[in-house]
């Protein structure tokens, strides 16, 4: 007989004979029909990533002590990773592509030079003095700034201030790991280079010319300063006053692509009291607040996020902001995982 239509039951590997079992173990075969709807759901995906919100306030204190209970041999990177508990705090992941750590560099210390394969940028949370060399180029590090160490390039960290300085690691670690790819290499602490591409690309709307000879650097541009992209928002925000969503976007200054090859940074300003609600698309988002106060809604969950703290919000969910202030704006960056479902050919966004 022929069935047309889906079938609502299926069945079940314990209705297969023990036998029949045995013999498909011994050659190392499953049965698909089993486990179909678990890999193939209806309409939405199963989704382990949870919406979860940590507090900066709470968070510090147990960084600070970090730095006091393991020097910087001991650790080579002295990180808090934010697990989302989805995943299992063991695998050390906010969602299925992304991984967040706190990172804090205390003043006199150096961070080894390493490389590795997955891709990482930096948001710094507070503090000066300290910068981050990537590939010879030499990256000062103030509250707000982002700085790419992208696959493969030699980085390093040192502080010569007198205040701890922390950021925000976020990388493609765990896209990375499971392909089996991931690996890391130590090496020498770097000669500085000649320039910056942040002071080269600093105006926008032109770049250096001729680009057909451009340089053998992929990331021409590592440090984006935040001074610049606040500017930017506010101009953007009073040039076009009906503009809904004032945002930018990261992105490489010579090929207009996503800043890195697997995941997207952002910077979004919420105007005085404004309310903003972003569709639900396939990538899972993290949001850090930079400067203000915001609340986010995500899946009935309500969290409200003051300077500094970070939160996360799974895939195909909707999800509200709302500026607490009603006299200031509010800056907040955004990482997610849309360069990757571009490239996979899954990308959804459902109003």
């Amino acid at each position: 007989m022929q069935h047309t239509g889906r079938l609502d039951t299926l069945g079940r590997l314990e209705d297969l004979p023990q036998d029949y079992r045995d013999d498909l173990t011994r050659q190392n075969l499953v049965p698909l029909w089993p486990s179909l709807r678990a890999v193939l759901p209806p309409g939405v995906p199963t989704r382990n990533t949870k919406p979860i919100h940590w507090s900066y306030a709470a968070l510090r204190p147990l960084l600070m002590r970090a730095g006091d209970l393991t020097p910087m041999e001991k650790a080579e990177r002295r990180v808090l990773v934010l697990a989302n508990p989805g995943h299992g705090l063991e695998n050390m992941k906010v969602s299925p592509a992304m991984y967040l750590g706190m990172q804090l560099l205390l003043p006199g210390e150096w961070a080894p030079s390493h490389r590795h394969t997955p891709n990482a940028v930096r948001m710094v949370v507070e503090g000066e003095g300290a910068y981050t060399t990537v590939d010879g180029e030499k990256c000062p590090m103030s509250r707000g700034d982002l700085i790419l160490t992208p696959t493969g390039l030699w980085h390093e960290h040192e502080h010569t201030g007198d205040q701890p300085v922390v950021w925000l690691d976020v990388l493609d670690l765990p896209i990375i790991y499971y392909a089996e790819t991931s690996y890391g290499i130590e090496g020498q602490r770097q000669e500085v280079k000649d320039g910056r591409g942040d002071q080269v690309y600093a105006s926008g709307g032109v770049v250096p010319t001729p680009l057909f000879e451009r340089s053998h650097q992929a990331y021409p541009m590592l440090r984006y300063p935040w001074a610049g992209v606040r500017s930017t928002l506010l101009a953007l925000a009073e040039n076009q006053p009906t503009l809904d969503i004032v945002q930018v976007t990261y992105i490489n200054p010579e090929t207009g692509k996503d800043a890195q090859n697997n995941l997207g940074f952002y910077a979004l300003m919420l105007r005085p009291d404004q309310t903003l609600r972003l569709p639900a698309r396939s990538p899972a988002c993290v949001f850090h607040v930079i400067e203000g106060g915001v609340d986010i809604e995500i899946e009935g969950n309500t969290f409200n996020l003051s300077e500094a703290d970070t939160c996360c919000a799974p895939g195909y969910t909707s999800v509200t902001l709302r500026n607490c202030s009603n006299e200031k704006p509010s800056f907040v960056f955004l990482a997610d995982e849309s360069p990757l479902h571009r490239k996979l050919g899954v990308y959804e966004c459902r109003n």
